[in-house]
């Protein structure tokens, strides 16, 4: 029976959460808009602090990342370049996007560039464009969380059931409470996938080494397989500029659920102290890569990568430490799908359907928590059993898609003489280019997607803005001082 210890204390993580999450809402108003999808602006630093580092580094800190390192090895610390610099844009645009929300009532990232650009289409199309990458996310952590519960329960749990699952734990406290429920049920998560990565690793390099130190894996690694250490890789599908500009297009994505996460904090001060000690967090996945480059020698024909570390806690750690990681796995992956699935909610709702049919504030507020369960039953669910792709690769295409709206931001936040019209061409350019590179002719010369995208993107939203009208006074006044927009006309 001790064998299903780990199952026990991974599953009990599900109960703790539906409590937590149903408990986050008690003395708000969830029918509304403001409520469900931003917190009523009310999380903490601490909170916020959790929300935001919890939810960017997921599934594939404690499977995807040990999953590369095990079958390519180091174009896996493409990750930690990224969610660091990912930290200097929340720090710097944050605050901003906070003000904008708190004094024009935005709730989501598209309605901000409804109101900056004047059109509800664009908001729509954005909406839409960013909601691909959402998506994308949740699929790969429902996938990561059905890993878990399928290994943890020795195969008792199939993976369809397994997404049917969390899903279900999800929908519950989601519908709710909202942001409210993320952010309280990413406080336990966070520290929970914090301290679990750093107990699994250290107790697997002193298992497989004697020590404390990893360099025997390394050195050992370079004087058996050397490619495990450069680029492009030991599957040699990584090279310098896959892995570059899989970097730049991840930096230059600015989540939909992570602006929403912005909006959802107390206080801009607090949002800036949060984001400065981000980057801190990420130190965690460290310890699981390391994980991953051990399981090169100790599981060599294992057949699934995404799931070496899980496999390995099975198969040899202590039954305490091994559910600890089940739980703190299955943490990492709920964290990081319920903001998706509330942020692509929100957006349908706020920003496609509600301009569409003209409908009331409160009729978007109660469509808004409903809408989560066909988004679960018809996307969400259906791809996530089909199991596509690895889940590193499912991230890395939705960055792709989301990236298109950077420029669309630019214009938010830099330059006044950004039109509709400009941000509209080259988004809709973009998304056309990202979806032609991800799928039918695959990153040509190496280059990812989302970067030919934004080649293409960018150069129609300067060309075409700068041939059209600009946004009126009155618009342009909301975001920008008077001296730079006349510098600009």
């Amino acid at each position: 029976m001790t064998q299903y210890i780990p199952f026990a204390i991974t599953a009990a993580y599900l109960v703790a959460a539906v409590i937590i999450g149903v408990r986050a809402g008690r003395g708000h108003n969830m029918s509304t808009v403001r409520a469900w999808g931003v917190g009523d602006r009310s999380l903490n630093p601490f909170v916020t602090y959790l929300l935001i580092g919890a939810g960017a580094v997921s599934a594939y800190t404690f499977m995807g990342s040990p999953g590369w390192a095990f079958s390519r090895g180091v174009p896996v610390m493409y990750v930690v370049v990224y969610v660091s610099f990912m930290a200097f844009l929340a720090w710097y645009l944050g605050p901003k996007v906070w003000h904008f929300g708190r004094k024009y009532g935005h709730v989501t990232q598209a309605s901000t560039i409804t109101d900056r650009y004047e059109s509800p289409v664009l908001g729509g199309i954005a909406a839409a464009g960013v909601s691909i990458a959402g998506l994308a996310y949740a699929v790969l952590q429902t996938i990561g969380s059905a890993y878990i519960l399928n290994v943890m329960s020795f195969g008792l749990i199939p993976t369809w059931m397994g997404v049917i699952l969390v899903l279900g734990v999800i929908s519950i406290y989601l519908y709710r409470s909202g942001l409210r429920a993320i952010g309280m049920t990413n406080a336990l998560q966070g520290v929970l996938m914090f301290v679990t990565a750093w107990l699994v690793g250290l107790w697997a390099i002193n298992h497989y080494t004697g020590g404390f130190s990893a360099r025997p894996i390394f050195e050992r690694l370079q004087e058996d397989m050397p490619q495990f250490l450069t680029l492009p890789g030991a599957l040699g599908d990584m090279n310098y500029a896959f892995w570059t500009t899989s970097i730049l297009i991840s930096f230059f994505s600015i989540w939909q659920a992570h602006w929403i996460s912005w909006m959802g904090a107390a206080s801009p001060t607090g949002l800036r102290k949060a984001t400065t000690f981000i980057p801190l967090y990420y130190i965690m996945l460290i310890p699981m890569i390391v994980v991953g480059f051990i399981g090169i020698f100790e599981y060599p024909e294992i057949g699934n990568p995404d799931q070496v570390a899980i496999q390995m806690a099975v198969d040899n750690m202590p039954v305490l430490l091994a559910g600890l990681l089940g739980a703190g796995t299955l943490a990492a992956s709920m964290s990081s799908s319920e903001p998706q699935i509330h942020a692509t909610a929100l957006t349908y709702s706020k920003d496609i359907i509600q301009p569409l049919f003209k409908l009331s504030e409160e009729r978007t507020g109660k469509l808004t928590r409903w809408l989560i369960f066909p988004i679960m039953a018809l996307i969400i669910a259906p791809i996530s059993i089909a199991e596509p792709a690895s889940l590193v690769y499912i991230l890395l295409i939705g960055y792709g898609f989301s990236g298109q709206a950077m420029p669309t931001m630019l214009g938010i936040f830099f330059w006044p003489r950004a039109t509709k019209w400009g941000a509209l061409t080259g988004m809709a350019a973009g998304l056309l280019v990202t979806v032609l590179f991800s799928f039918f002719i695959v990153h040509p010369l190496g280059i990812h997607a989302g970067i030919w995208g934004l080649m293409v993107n960018i150069p129609l939203f300067v060309i075409v803005s700068l041939l059209t009208r600009p946004s009126s006074d009155r618009a342009l006044a909301r975001y920008f001082e008077r001296k730079q927009v006349a510098a600009e006309a």
